[in-house]
């Protein structure tokens, strides 16, 4: 497949660690990629001044997304680029969990042409809180949100209507999703009168819900093997996540 042209921030620090990564790390996407302490690349080739331009560019500060939830996002797509995970790396969709539910916490962006596509509600799980989002989980049944990097897979038409699959691949962290139908979906809970109502946004079973008059835009914007972060400040993710520690 024809590689998409890289944004600034993913060109790598010295010729001689591109060299290294092109002879040792082959593509393929023949089989799941979740993400283990020893699968995650030891390279850190993110330019920190590039990635506080392209952060100034994005005008990402006024959106209301922090400094650091956007380094951990890009730190994560270049290090699942560079294992073949990613098929269109210049598009990253940013779900900030830091931020409460009644706040528009749903970044979609364009890398490589600088571009804020959207940015609007996202629900969390009904078991990870009310307001805020505290409690994760990796289990079936558990009806909450799972941190952590996804890329994104195929649509279908379902019980919640056009819906995006998610294919977690954080290891014993968000990897049981295409098992527990994590999908991002519309929803007639995520919307402004449900937070004039209740003070927070409705919740899903788990989902990254969104609302039903953007989800096929949505949708249509990141699905077919683009990166999905769903941030969290939990300390249990955190000190687990591999993609954000290695």
């Amino acid at each position: 497949m024809h590689r998409m042209k890289k944004p600034a921030i993913l060109v790598l620090a010295t010729l001689a660690s591109a060299l290294f990564i092109f002879a040792t790390a082959g593509k393929s996407s023949s089989t799941k990629k979740v993400i283990t302490t020893s699968a995650a690349t030891s390279v850190n080739t993110k330019n920190t001044s590039d990635a506080s331009t392209l952060f100034s560019e994005l005008h990402l500060a006024d959106a209301g997304l922090s400094p650091t939830v956007f380094n951990s996002a890009l730190e994560g797509l270049e290090k699942l680029d560079s294992k073949g995970v990613i098929k269109k790396d210049d598009i990253i969709t940013i779900l900030d969990f830091s931020q409460p539910s009644n706040k528009k916490r749903l970044y979609v962006l364009d890398l490589n042409n600088k571009q804020i596509l959207f940015n609007t509600l996202v629900a969390h799980g009904r078991n990870s809180g009310g307001l805020w989002a505290k409690s994760f989980s990796n289990s079936a049944s558990s009806l909450k949100s799972s941190p952590g990097f996804y890329v994104t897979e195929d649509t279908y038409v379902g019980h919640n209507g056009y819906s995006l699959r998610l294919d977690g691949l954080e290891k014993n962290i968000n990897d049981n999703a295409l098992q527990r139908s994590i999908v991002m979906h519309g929803a007639p809970y995520v919307d402004q009168s449900a937070i004039n109502s209740l003070g927070f946004l409705g919740r899903s079973w788990g989902c990254p819900a969104v609302p039903e008059p953007q989800h096929k835009a949505i949708i249509n914007t990141i699905k077919g093997g683009t990166c999905l972060f769903i941030y969290s400040p939990d300390k249990n993710y955190q000190q687990r996540s591999t993609l954000l520690n290695s």
